[in-house]
């Protein structure tokens, strides 16, 4: 039994159904659960619309012209947010359709409706029609997580947003307040600024992204700065609400921001509350996230967890690969524990933010025994005929050994460019050879190859230093 049809519950139901189990999915939103619905897809297509817009605002410099122009020389691109919004939530119904058809084709059991635990070897659905009592001899409870709120700045759909709303207006804000500068406030603030919008973008932090790498959010927060997003940092908003036909953020000291639309980006919270998971033996953290161990299992014997509502990394791939791990594991098949140093994550801001592995912070704390190499993509010959300026490469690896450990990628589809260093830290690539490798040339790829170059022959001396090169 799987309670949540989302990354995590339909990759494990899959699984699953491979190999010869009989499986049955619990979902009431929709297949796909947030990341399909309301977060990834949606998101990501609308940042995709907002880079064909920036594109398109650039394409002056590049040699085409348009014939019209605003006061600055700037091409003039009209944005219809309605049929943006359209077109995005037609995309995600799409993905969710295309999930269904494959459960259904590969002979899952789908129950509309809402489930919960009964003990560890039950599961209670309740659907439209009544409550259905399901036996099962293992269950996975994937029920991910919904966007966190202030008690005072509660939303309403119109004005005060969540990011699962941000879909149903129909006007592009005449200036948009984004609360949070985590990767989702970040990369809605670089969307909608792409859009046209006028952006105030406010953090409780003293700089954006915090906790990812200081080089890339350096690069970032200066060019929000230049594309002149209103930054109002080391402030923590405590309350909004609506004033006329705009809205007002109030700071912790007393200042207010105004604009027409406030998206509160402040964090999530796991759906585990009233679906049986204490009464059925399964440990919490104190956040209200399931605690699991690297193969998925919860503490109750035959109940396992995958996703946000686990607390382990909010990440798609992450809720699928924990999926996959707890049905290898529970109808076992050969099995890896799950790894958090071979995770590959990206920020969809423009530029992308891209990592894996070992992080700086790992490296200037003393955590992790390495040394890195940092190279600019300016004099890189793709980049600029894309026109880029802005982004590096830095690769980590091992003193003793050259055996790469991490990577950071900050460029245009770094999501796509950080699967190389994925693979080597993975398999526990030797820089050398992951040097002599070929890249295209001119390719984004080929300052990775050239970044494992730079690290060949340095020895532990130079260990816990930063070469930039």
């Amino acid at each position: 039994m799987i309670i949540g049809g989302g990354p995590g519950g339909y990759e494990a139901a899959l699984v699953g159904a491979q190999l010869g189990g009989e499986v049955t999915l619990i979902e009431d939103r929709g297949l796909g659960g947030s990341a399909v619905l309301t977060d990834v897809v949606p998101s990501k297509s609308l940042i995709a619309v907002s880079g064909v817009m920036s594109r398109a605002r650039k394409s002056n410099e590049m040699g085409l012209v348009y014939e019209a122009a605003d006061s600055r020389g700037k091409p003039l691109v009209k944005v219809d947010l309605m049929k943006v919004n359209a077109s995005v939530k037609a995309l995600a119904k799409a993905q969710s359709d295309d999930i269904r058809h494959r459960l259904e084709r590969d002979g899952i059991t789908l129950i509309e409706g809402r489930g919960r635990l009964n003990g560890p070897h039950e599961v209670i659905a309740e659907t439209a029609t009544g409550e259905v009592r399901l036996p099962a001899d293992y269950i996975l409870v994937s029920v991910g997580t919904r966007p966190r709120t202030l008690p005072d700045a509660q939303p309403d759909g119109e004005r005060i947003l969540t990011w699962a709303q941000l879909y149903d207006i129909d006007e592009i804000p005449e200036r948009l307040i984004v609360v949070g500068s985590g990767v989702t406030g970040t990369e809605f603030a670089n969307a909608y600024d792409a859009l046209g919008v006028p952006i105030t973008l406010v953090s409780s932090q003293p700089q954006v992204l915090p906790g990812q790498d200081p080089d890339a959010t350096k690069v970032l927060q200066a060019l929000f700065h230049e594309r002149g997003m209103d930054l109002v940092l080391g402030s923590r908003a405590v309350r909004a609400h609506r004033e006329g036909n705009g809205v007002v953020v109030t700071l912790e000291d007393g200042r207010e921001v105004l604009g027409s639309h406030v998206l509160m980006a402040v964090g999530s919270i796991p759906n585990t509350h009233d679906i049986g998971l204490t009464e059925a033996g399964v440990i919490l953290k104190p956040s209200g996230h399931i605690n699991v161990d690297r193969v998925s299992r919860s503490s109750a014997q035959g109940v396992y967890a995958a996703g946000d509502c686990t607390g382990v990394f909010p990440l798609a791939s992450v809720a699928a690969m924990q999926g996959r791990i707890a049905m290898w594991h529970a109808l076992g098949d050969a099995v890896e524990p799950f790894n958090r140093a071979e995770v590959s994550s990206n920020i969809f801001t423009n530029p992308e933010i891209a990592t894996v592995g070992v992080t700086q912070d790992d490296i200037d704390s003393g955590r992790v025994r390495g040394i890195g190499v940092t190279l600019p993509l300016a004099s890189n010959p793709r980049a600029k005929m894309l026109g880029f300026k802005d982004g590096f490469v830095k690769l980590f690896c091992r003193p003793s050994t050259g055996n790469i450990i991490g990577g950071v990628i900050v460029a245009p589809r770094a999501s796509e460019l950080i699967h190389s260093i994925a693979i080597a830290v993975a398999e526990q690539i030797n820089v050398d050879d992951f040097a002599h490798d070929f890249t295209v040339y001119p390719s984004l790829s080929g300052s990775i190859a050239e970044a494992a170059r730079r690290l060949h022959g340095h020895s532990i001396e130079l260990l816990n230093q930063q070469i930039t090169l």
